[in-house]
C-alpha cells in the first residue's frame, strides 16, 4: 500500500484506490477483511494486533461488499470441498486404464458427498461437523465394531471402550430417525 503506516492505521474494506493497478485487467477492485483468527490458529507475521487481514480481488462491480465477501466465503467452502476430496483419495489416480480412473473418481467423489452430508445431519452442533476426513478416519470411522445376526436381524456391537462411541451412536440414531427417502 502506498505510503500509509502507524499503528492506528485500519485498511477500509475498498482498497483499490491505494493500490497500483495499473497491470491488472481493467475494472479490477481488491477488498480486504479484518477478522479475529480461530481459536487454536497460527498468528502469521502480517497478522497485526491479533488480528487477520486477508485481501480478494474481484472484477464484479455490482452488489455490496458485503455480498462480495459472502461470494468469497462461499468460493473458500468450496475450496475446502476440493481439498477434502484429495484427502479423501482424489489426489492420485491408482489405476492405469481411464475407464477405471474414471469410476475412482466417481467413487471419491460419492464418498465426499456422503461425508459431507454426514457431517451436516449428523454430527450438527458437535465440532466433528468440521473434521478433516483423515480425523474422521481416525476417530469415527475406524471405531471398532463386530456385526453379528440374531433373530433376522443385523446387529453392530460397537466397542465400549473408544472414545467417540457415544458421537458416533448418537449420530446413528440422527440419521436413522431421518428415514429412507
Amino acid at each position: 500500500m502506498k505510503g500509509i503506516t502507524g499503528p492506528e492505521f485500519v485498511p477500509p474494506p475498498n482498497v483499490t484506490g491505494m493500490l497500483d493497478l495499473s497491470a491488472w485487467p481493467a475494472g479490477m477492485r481488491v477488498i480486504v477483511r479484518k477478522e479475529i483468527p480461530h481459536v487454536g490458529a497460527q498468528l502469521r507475521i502480517t497478522d497485526l494486533d491479533g488480528m487477520r487481514y486477508t485481501a480478494f480481488a474481484t472484477n464484479q462491480t455490482r452488489g455490496q461488499l458485503a455480498d462480495l465477501e459472502v461470494r468469497h466465503r462461499l468460493r473458500a467452502r468450496c475450496e475446502d470441498r476440493i481439498r477434502a476430496a484429495k484427502d479423501t483419495g482424489l489426489q492420485n489416480l491408482p489405476l492405469h486404464a481411464f475407464d477405471a480412473n474414471n469410476l475412482w473418481c466417481h467413487l471419491v467423489m460419492l464418498a465426499a458427498e456422503l461425508t459431507a452430508w454426514a457431517q451436516m445431519l449428523a454430527l450438527h452442533g458437535h465440532n466433528a461437523r468440521r473434521w478433516e476426513p483423515k480425523r474422521l478416519r481416525a476417530r469415527l470411522f475406524e471405531t471398532a465394531a463386530r456385526a453379528s445376526r440374531h433373530a433376522r436381524r443385523a446387529v453392530l456391537h460397537l466397542a465400549a471402550a473408544a472414545p467417540e462411541t457415544p458421537l458416533l451412536l448418537k449420530a446413528l440414531d440422527r440419521l436413522a430417525i431421518l428415514g429412507l427417502p
